[in-house]
C-alpha cells in the first residue's frame, strides 16, 4: 500500500540550474538538497521544505508540462503571489473548490504549479 508521497519530479532544459534556484529557493523559499553524485552529473536540481520535495530533472527535447501539475499547500496563499508577482510570475486564479483558495503560475521553464490554502473547518 501506499504510504506518502515522497517527491514530484518536474523535467528543465539543459543548463538552467541558477533559474531554478531563483525560482523554487529563491521565490517559493525551498531549500536546495544535494543529489546523488551519480544523477548530480546528469544535471536538474533537488529542492525540499517540510514534507515535499521537487526534483527538477534535465530532458532532452524538454517540453514544459501545460496541464498535468504539482499542487501545493501553503500557509499564506496571499503572501505567495505577492512573491511570485514581484518576481515576475502571472498568478492566474483556480476555479472555486470547496474548502480551498487557489492559484497557477508556471516556473522558469513553463512547468505549471498550483498553490492552495486550505481553509480553517469549523
Amino acid at each position: 500500500m501506499i504510504l506518502k508521497l515522497d517527491h514530484v519530479q518536474l523535467a528543465m532544459p539543459a543548463g538552467r540550474e541558477d533559474e531554478a534556484r531563483g525560482f523554487y529557493a529563491g521565490v517559493l523559499g525551498l531549500i536546495e538538497v544535494p543529489k546523488p553524485p551519480d544523477l548530480a552529473r546528469k544535471g536538474g536540481a533537488w529542492f525540499k521544505s517540510e514534507g515535499i520535495e521537487v526534483h527538477l530533472g534535465v530532458e532532452e527535447g524538454f517540453r514544459p508540462a501545460k496541464k498535468a501539475h504539482p499542487a501545493f499547500v501553503v500557509a499564506d496563499l496571499e503572501v505567495l503571489k505577492a512573491a511570485l508577482r514581484r518576481a515576475g510570475h502571472e498568478v492566474t486564479m483556480g476555479s472555486p473548490i470547496a474548502g480551498r483558495t487557489r492559484c497557477f503560475t508556471v516556473d522558469p521553464f513553463g512547468n505549471r504549479l498550483e498553490f492552495l490554502q486550505l481553509e480553517a473547518q469549523g
